[in-house]
């Protein structure tokens, strides 16, 4: 039960860093965050941790807590500084993973110091980390791209239909559970499809949807709380 009740913590503690991230630097604390995000979630995902429900347990992947932290750092630059700002976020997060899966991989490449028994233990810690799989990385990228911007038109869309400021929960979580589907089925097919017999993808795709869903609906009231926030110089 440990993993389940820290998950919980662990899902609040992203969510108010978050929020003090732009309480204290504003729009570009937001975009600063995006490209922490991407990193991190990327690298989070090669730790797998499982859940006791009760009944039974779920086995997991880490990441989908700060990857959905993305999603809200979108809709927040789209509720309030418009659709131009949540697309530059998408590309600056975009830009973010790809560069730093390129100088990683290069980093790799270098051969650690013989006769340094800490420099070999780091390089492979690092290749343990940052040595994905082609299938994976490629899968993550596609995943992260095509959904960012699906989720940042939904978004728009929604807040034509639902203007109101009391209907932000409609627009977050409409926009959010749509795009985050799309990015589940991308990930899982490019990364797992062919590898896993069919039950086996089916349980990840199901098991991780839903933990981005639950992470979607925690993630509203933040939401509401950075929407009230106010800056002078914006």
């Amino acid at each position: 039960m440990f993993n389940l009740w820290f998950g919980v913590i662990f899902m609040l503690v992203h969510f108010s860093l978050f929020l003090l991230s732009y309480r204290l630097f504003g729009k570009v604390g937001v975009y600063a965050w995006i490209g922490m995000a991407t990193v991190l979630a990327n690298i989070q995902v090669v730790k797998t941790v499982e859940l006791d429900l009760g009944l039974t347990a779920i086995v997991i992947t880490l990441g989908n807590t700060i990857y959905g932290t993305i999603y809200l750092a979108s809709d927040l630059l789209n509720e309030k500084y418009g659709e131009k700002a949540a697309k530059k976020a998408v590309w600056f997060g975009f830009f973010t993973l790809i560069a730093s899966t390129i100088i990683m991989q290069m980093a790799l490449l270098f051969k650690p110091a013989e006769g340094v028994e800490f420099s070999l233990e780091a390089h492979n810690a690092l290749s343990a980390i940052f040595g994905l799989l082609p299938r994976i990385s490629l899968g993550s990228l596609c995943a992260y791209f095509i959904s960012q911007f699906l989720d940042v038109r939904l978004y728009s869309m929604l807040k034509r239909a639902f203007p109101k400021p009391g209907q932000l929960w409609i627009r977050n979580n409409g926009s959010t559970v749509i795009s985050q589907l799309v990015d589940t089925l991308i990930f899982t097919t490019i990364a797992f499809a062919g590898v896993y017999e069919g039950e086996v993808w089916l349980s990840i795709f199901l098991s991780t949807y839903i933990i981005k869903f639950i992470v979607s609906l925690v993630s509203t009231p933040f939401l509401y709380a950075a929407r009230s926030f106010t800056f002078r110089d914006e």
